[in-house]
């Protein structure tokens, strides 16, 4: 598969991509681990479920928390 890449885009592209992919899947999985560590419970199934589904939304869901964070810490 990275031969594929590395074919296709080169050394930097194939680099580039499977970086990427790297970083998708960390991101993806520490955003389902703060969606399941979260303290409500309201919709706490359906949110895992979702970002199961769809992939994308772990992403917005860290996004988000951390906005929130950075706003409390400003209030303190």
């Amino acid at each position: 598969m990275l031969q594929t890449f590395y074919n296709n885009f080169g050394f930097l592209g194939s680099l580039a991509i499977a970086f990427g992919g790297f970083l998708f899947t960390i991101f993806w999985v520490s955003g389902i681990a703060g969606i399941c560590d979260s303290d409500t419970t309201r919709f706490k199934t359906a949110k895992m479920i979702l970002s199961v589904v769809f992939p994308p939304y772990p992403f917005f869901w860290i996004l988000v928390d951390m906005y929130q964070q950075s706003q409390r810490m400003k209030k303190e």
